[in-house]
């Protein structure tokens, strides 16, 4: 185990302190409104300002009636097929579907059965690390974010790719088809070496199996005796599934429009779209909402009793209990009202799961608040707006039933986006052209330059008359 010594690279000096009170400096509000500033690229209904056109998934969370915006239940559409029929297929054909899924996504259309055969083997040979890539890049300097692990593993493998400049589209598709191979990999290694050097775990480096889906590889090289049952497989394929892709407009495929369009190389875009996905208020969501239960756990007696889960609710809302945020974590979305359809397809499984686990009553006290806590925020933002659960409400307690480590539950996201964010940055390669460039309004005031032996003299004038 690594043994933690003082860090004066990581110490916040004096000095330091005492400069960052001149950054805090914070633009008046009522500037966005007086120069019709569209903040986080929103409208004031909550709509994402149109900036790009794609044909890889549509979101839809509501219709036009009589000229009016009316909510309807949300539909997520991959290629124009609608997510709930691509998951239908899966299940009652038996099969797993995150890789078809991916080849939907990068080509625009489902495979024959010769051409998946082909897809997946051809990912199956790009499971494989350099010589010594694990020896010398992952296990010298672990480190405590697994995120951190996957970007620096994505970028260090610039070096390893004779052709790595290269944009065009057939080596940009080599590239992406390495790195949807290779993240699972990446993401599972990175952990081992960070369970086995700080938490003083046995270290275990499982070879990937050319013959198992991407979900049941996850799960392969994660546990010490390579065990897992087909349910855990097919649920872990599931959140693969709707995690793929969410449109152009989230944080990291933004980003990857982006970064892209500035004509940088493949390994530096998707390490600024794993950056993107690495903040919590992203790809960090769902562990949130696990810490979040865990603390209802704690303080309610009866999960059973519904007055006494809403009572603790509104505490939680009005920043009394959890976080101090006021926030009930995994319900809401920026984009949907009436449901989340990646909600919808995995809350079944869910129940299934934990059933195998054992976990009824956990089960329960989720399905109790998914039922309360809608209820609450309307009463607490007294909003006529429907408030439903989001992927993130359940998809942390499925990673936990599944045995992951809350520090692959982001890298379980990326592994599972790689997919989408490749299919954008091929796009945006074919399509796009111009490099994206939105307008920023400078709104500071203006200052007369100060000779340097003046500017003590001038503080201390300025001193005096305050």
């Amino acid at each position: 185990m690594i043994k933690e010594m003082p860090n004066k690279f990581s110490e916040i000096s004096p000095e330091i302190k005492s400069m960052a009170e001149k950054c805090s400096h914070k633009i008046d509000p009522a500037c966005y409104e007086r120069y019709a500033v569209k903040r986080g690229l929103r409208e004031d209904t909550g709509e994402g300002v149109l900036v790009g056109l794609t044909e890889i998934s549509q979101v839809i969370s509501y219709t036009i009636e009589d000229r009016a915006m009316v909510p309807c239940p949300g539909r997520l559409y991959f290629r124009g097929i609608n997510i709930e029929d691509l998951v239908g297929g899966f299940l009652n054909e038996k099969r797993f579907g995150f890789e078809e899924v991916t080849y939907l996504l990068l080509f625009g259309e489902l495979p024959t059965s010769e051409e998946l055969k082909q897809f997946t083997n051809t990912i199956a040979e790009y499971r494989e690390l350099p010589t010594n890539f694990v020896r010398d890049i992952i296990m010298k300097a672990p480190s405590r974010d697994m995120m951190n692990t996957l970007a620096r593993s994505v970028l260090t493998l610039f070096s390893y790719d004779d052709n790595a400049c290269d944009t065009s589209v057939e080596n940009v598709l080599r590239q992406c088809l390495q790195l949807i191979g290779l993240f699972p990999v990446l993401a599972i290694y990175g952990y081992q070496a960070y369970a086995h050097y700080f938490d003083g775990k046995s270290l275990f480096i499982h070879k990937p199996q050319e013959n198992l889906s991407i979900a049941e590889n996850i799960l392969y090289l994660l546990r010490p005796d390579n065990q897992y049952t087909e349910l855990e497989a097919r649920i872990l394929d599931l959140c693969l599934i709707i995690h793929a892709e969410h449109g152009g407009g989230n944080n990291s495929t933004f980003t990857m429009h982006v970064v892209t369009s500035s004509g940088t190389d493949t390994y530096s875009a998707v390490a600024a779209s794993l950056a993107s996905l690495s903040g919590p208020k992203h790809g960090g969501a769902n562990i949130k909402v696990i810490q979040m239960f865990d603390d209802i756990k704690k303080n309610i007696s009866d999960w059973t009793d519904e007055e006494e889960v809403r009572a603790y609710l509104k505490k939680i809302l009005n920043g009394e209990a959890f976080d101090g945020a006021g926030l009930i974590y995994g319900m809401g979305h920026a984009i949907y009202s009436i449901s989340d359809p990646r909600a919808k397809a995995l809350e079944g499984f869910v129940q299934k799961l934990a059933e195998e686990k054992g976990l009824q009553e956990e089960y329960a006290l989720y399905s109790l608040v998914e039922k309360i806590a809608p209820q609450e925020i309307k009463k607490k933002r007294n909003s006529k707006r429907e408030v439903s659960a989001n992927v993130d409400f359940y998809s942390g307690f499925v990673y936990r039933m599944l045995g992951l480590p809350e520090q692959l539950y982001t890298p379980i996201f990326a592994i599972a986006r790689i997919s989408g964010w490749s299919a954008h940055r091929l796009e945006e390669i074919v399509s796009g052209g111009k490099i994206i460039r939105p307008a920023y309004a400078n709104v500071a005031r203006k200052q007369a330059y100060v000779p340097l032996d003046q500017r003590e003299l001038k503080a201390g004038k300025e001193d005096v008359d305050a």
